[in-house]
């Protein structure tokens, strides 16, 4: 077990919300859209180049008064998620209220472009996130970045960090990745895991049959999908040139990437998420990279964290002044 970091003041959960369903649940529960408070929005549209045509789109928010000379906070979403998820506003409102300019980006196949793209997002997709930061960089939006994931998207953004050297990342913070995808799957496909598994692979399945140009054997595949497992095997492995569920889990895991990791990265994880097994990320060696600073509270459950604000986004900006981003 991790001691707790004396630099960051400890989780403490808000009644009601006690526990790592209720942690986990409670923004559905109580619905709502955070308002962002932006003096300005801009959408913004990225083109692919890999022959497919697909784009990318993002939101642009700037503060009515920046922060001078601080990079741009691109925020990326989670599974079946996209620039509207509530906490992509969450992060974007908390951000923009700082002063700080926030992108809002929807990954290949995800917010207004889905019918557009014939290609979809999955966890280890980083070119993407490479190509939207060169194109930011080359018209001038932005030279400098901290990049913020959330689930799915924190596991993909990790992979793209350790990668190689990423000179144009100030910092990063990481929440609720499965950075083991294969342990991670095991977990969420258990029966505790019903109401979510049931829900999600709806989703996913939603999603997947809105991607232009399917065959009809995709479709079918897709449709027929008794698992998240099962649809990761015969849809994303598939259509993404894995040899098969393993293999593509294996290959897109940030687990094996954190070691190469040269950036301040913060990387939060309730270890009672009930989706995310705490053991993936009590087994990595954090000393071996100085570069990551782990904040593993024992509660707070899946992107959760509410005590009676959001504690991870607060400790995401102490983490940008302790590391002088801001």
């Amino acid at each position: 077990m991790l001691p707790d970091n004396p630099a960051y003041p400890p989780f403490r959960a808000a009644m009601p919300w006690v526990g790592a369903h209720l942690q986990t649940l409670r923004s559905f529960l109580v619905g709502g859209t955070p308002r962002i408070g932006s003096a300005r929005s801009e959408r913004l549209t990225f083109p692919m180049e890999d022959g497919s045509g697909d784009k990318l789109s993002a939101v642009l928010e700037r503060p009515s008064s920046p922060l001078e000379g601080a990079p741009l906070v691109v925020v990326i979403h989670g599974l079946t998620g996209c620039e509207d998820s509530f906490h992509v506003r969450d992060a974007a409102r908390y951000f923009v209220s700082a002063g700080l300019r926030v992108l809002r980006l929807n990954l290949r196949g995800a917010g207004p472009t889905r019918a557009d793209c014939t290609r979809s997002y999955h966890a280890g997709r980083t070119a993407d996130l490479d190509a939207v930061l060169a194109q930011l960089q080359a018209t001038g939006v932005a030279q400098r970045f901290v990049l913020y994931g959330v689930s799915l998207g924190g596991n993909m953004m990790l992979k793209y960090l350790g990668e190689r050297t990423r000179p144009q990342v100030a910092a990063a913070i990481s929440v609720s990745a499965p950075i083991d995808l294969a342990r991670t799957s095991e977990r969420f496909i258990q029966p505790r895991n019903r109401l979510y598994h049931n829900w999600l692979l709806k989703s996913m399945k939603q999603e997947a049959l809105a991607t232009p140009g399917l065959s009809a054997s995709e479709q079918a595949a897709v449709r027929t999908a008794r698992t998240t497992v099962e649809f990761d095997e015969r849809h994303i492995a598939a259509r993404n040139g894995f040899d098969g569920a393993r293999d593509y889990y294996a290959k897109s895991s940030a687990k094996g990437f954190l070691r190469g990791i040269s950036v301040p990265t913060l990387v939060i994880h309730a270890l009672n998420d009930p989706w995310i097994p705490g053991g993936i990320y009590l087994d990595f060696d954090w000393a071996a990279n100085p570069r990551l600073t782990p904040l593993l509270p024992l509660d707070g459950g899946h992107v959760g964290f509410h005590d009676g604000g959001s504690w991870h986004l607060r400790m995401a900006e102490r983490f940008l002044e302790e590391t002088g981003v801001l």
